[in-house]
C-alpha cells in the first residue's frame, strides 16, 4: 500500500508547492499593493459609461457590437489552425479540396467584414 502512495508523492509536492506560492502571491500583493483608490482608478473603464452607476441607466450598445464582432471573427480566424496544421497530412486529392473549401470560407469571412464595414457597424462617434 505504500508503494502505491509514494507514486503519488510528487503530485502532493506540486499541489503543496502551488497552493504555498498562490497564498504567498495574494499575501504579497495584499501587503505591497497602494490601497488609496484615485479618481483614475473609480473612473470608467472600456465600456464607456460609469462601473459604480445605477444598473438601470441607459448605455451605448455600440461597445457590445464591437466586442461580439470581434468574437465572431475571431473565432472564425481559429479554424485555420486546425486546418493549417492537418493539411500536408492528407492525400493530394484531398489537399486540393480542403484548400479551395478553404479559399471559399475565407472568401465568406472576407465578405462578412465588409458587410459590417460598410453597414457601419464598426464606426465609434
Amino acid at each position: 500500500m505504500t508503494a502505491q502512495l509514494l507514486q503519488y508523492l510528487p503530485i502532493l509536492i506540486f499541489l503543496g508547492l502551488a497552493g504555498a506560492l498562490a497564498v504567498g502571491f495574494i499575501a504579497a500583493a495584499a501587503i505591497i499593493a497602494p490601497k488609496a483608490p484615485d479618481a483614475e482608478k473609480l473612473s470608467s473603464y472600456e465600456c464607456g459609461f460609469n462601473a459604480f452607476d445605477d444598473a438601470r441607466m441607459k448605455f451605448d450598445v455600440r461597445f457590445y457590437l464591437v466586442s461580439i464582432l470581434f468574437i465572431i471573427f475571431d473565432l472564425e480566424v481559429a479554424f485555420l489552425f486546425p486546418w493549417a496544421v492537418a493539411l500536408m497530412k492528407l492525400p493530394h486529392a484531398t489537399a486540393q479540396w480542403a484548400f479551395f473549401s478553404m479559399l471559399a470560407f475565407l472568401a465568406d469571412v472576407t465578405l462578412g467584414y465588409i458587410y459590417v464595414w460598410k453597414r457601419g457597424a464598426l464606426e465609434w462617434e
